[in-house]
């Protein structure tokens, strides 16, 4: 009994012991200065957590070149305030979003068990949005940032240029991958992302027949209770645990320079859990600071 109070105790301390991780991700052409990219997902805010909001804020001191956020940045139906002052400081960068469940629907108490057992994709049965994602939408991007659900943009920051191509959240079916711009030109951007909240592999797979180079995603938590030395027992979704968070190359190996078999997949495990589990284990909260290189 006294280990799993502990381990209770503990879990819901490390759900708010933010980290901020670093990767290197070799994706630009040969010569290019280095592009720092900041991906945020999860945040699953509610109006409360001012410890969190501070902390997010914060990440502008990074000063980084580009801003990725990919969904669930709600927890409650008064969370929009909380969102934009947590982002506020972010805007100022050049950004881009996709929205994920909890962006349009509010959480709701679950069997934690539930998440053991594989489920499909789908809007929740008989349940009408309840979140104001499409105010929040609005605001980021009358903010600058470009929304990239099932869409296609193009931005120049850290002065390299890049093509994005995004899908709304593929864990609701919202997801319709954009046909190629016919008027796109001749000349290709330097680097090619792929914005999606859920990685589900079907998403991954048409992601990396566009010819993305590094695909952001969030959704799984991590695993958020996790196994200390083998990780992540679930993704809620279709991605192998393996890949549940981190940078890793799909569907294979990791990429390398030519190679047209696999494409970078960062995964993020997010800052936040649902209101109704507030607890982490073995997986602390994050945002990742992404540094992209030349590739060798």
């Amino acid at each position: 009994m006294a280990l799993g109070a502990g381990t209770l105790a503990w879990s819901l301390i490390e759900a708010q012991w933010f980290a901020l991780r670093h990767a290197r991700v070799p994706v630009l052409p040969t010569g290019s200065a280095e592009v720092r990219l900041l991906h945020i997902s999860d945040l699953h805010l509610v109006p409360r957590q001012r410890r969190k909001i501070a902390w997010v804020r914060s990440l502008a001191e990074l000063r980084p070149d580009l801003v990725i956020n990919t969904g669930d940045n709600m927890a409650h139906e008064h969370s929009l305030p909380a969102v934009l002052t947590a982002l506020e400081p972010l805007l100022d960068f050049p950004g881009a979003f996709v929205m994920g469940s909890n962006d349009y629907y509010s959480p709701v108490w679950k069997n934690p068990a539930r998440y053991l057992r594989p489920r499909a994709p789908g809007v929740p049965t008989g349940r009408a949005p309840t979140l104001p994602g499409a105010e929040l939408g609005r605001a980021l991007v009358s903010a600058g940032w470009r929304d990239m659900g099932n869409t296609r943009a193009q931005l120049v920051t850290g002065g390299t240029e890049f093509s994005l191509v995004g899908v709304d959240d593929p864990h609701l079916d919202r997801d319709d991958f954009p046909a190629p711009d016919p008027g796109g030109g001749t000349q290709a951007p330097a680097v090619h992302l792929g914005l999606t909240h859920a990685p589900y592999q079907r998403v991954l797979a048409a992601m990396r027949s566009d010819g993305v180079d590094l695909t952001l995603a969030g959704h799984t938590h991590g695993g958020q209770v996790c196994l200390p030395g083998y990780g992540a027992l679930v993704t809620n979704c279709d991605l192998d645990t393996g890949r549940g968070s981190g940078l890793h190359g799909w569907p294979g190996a990791r990429p390398t320079a030519g190679d047209q078999d696999s494409m970078w997949l960062h995964v993020s495990a997010g800052l936040g859990t649902s209101p109704f589990t507030p607890v982490r284990f073995a997986c602390r909260p994050e945002a990742t600071l992404l540094t992209l290189t030349a590739a060798k």
